[in-house]
């Protein structure tokens, strides 16, 4: 009798609220950068469809959910419908090839500066205090980081709401699934496409 081959956890399937993914292994958000002028690129369909696998699970790069969310440069938006429509083709792709594709969904906060703000405002945030420069990851650039403007209790809602996406005709029944919960770089979240 022959031994049975040691049971590999990464590699068994998992129940995931509705999804069934056939394995654990999961694509962690990426940041990309190549979304010029905030909207998702046809390379992003190549991307994404290069690593799916059925019912595996993929994690887009933090899009931001309004024009006062952006951090970075070309960095992908949900907030207008001409980005909406650019994602479909790329999520259409991911579900092709049998995988689940969330998004995440952020707004940088004070991690920004006035160069990615609409009309070079400050940005903002829930504080005031400004963030010191960093050194980047290619350990030469330094980023540095306008003092935000700490948003008004009033105005907490307005954020909030960003997180709803722009309403498409085909996507309300939708918008009851969307999720939101806390990310690292500000409010963040994640919605099921």
């Amino acid at each position: 009798m022959s031994a049975q081959p040691p049971t590999i956890p990464l590699l068994t399937p998992y129940k995931m609220g509705k999804f069934n993914l056939s394995h654990r292994i999961v694509l962690a958000p990426l940041t990309r950068q190549r979304s010029y002028h905030n909207i998702p690129q046809p390379h992003a369909i190549l991307y994404y469809s290069q690593r799916t696998s059925q019912g595996g699970l993929l994690i887009a790069e933090a899009s931001g959910v309004s024009d006062t969310a952006q951090g970075y440069p070309d960095m992908p938006g949900l907030w207008t419908r001409e980005q909406v429509e650019a994602w479909k083709p790329i999520v259409d792709a991911v579900h092709a090839k049998g995988g689940v594709f969330f998004c995440q969904i952020w707004h940088a906060g004070r991690v920004s500066n006035s160069g990615f703000q609409p009309n070079g405002q400050a940005p903002i945030s829930c504080t005031d205090k400004p963030l010191p420069p960093q050194l980047l990851t290619n350990g030469v650039d330094i980023a540095e980081y306008t003092p935000p403007r700490r948003l008004k209790k009033d105005e907490i809602p307005q954020i909030v709401n960003e997180y709803t996406p722009p309403v498409l005709p085909e996507e309300k029944k939708r918008q009851g699934k969307r999720r939101r919960g806390g990310g690292g770089g500000g409010v963040g979240g994640g919605g099921v496409v």
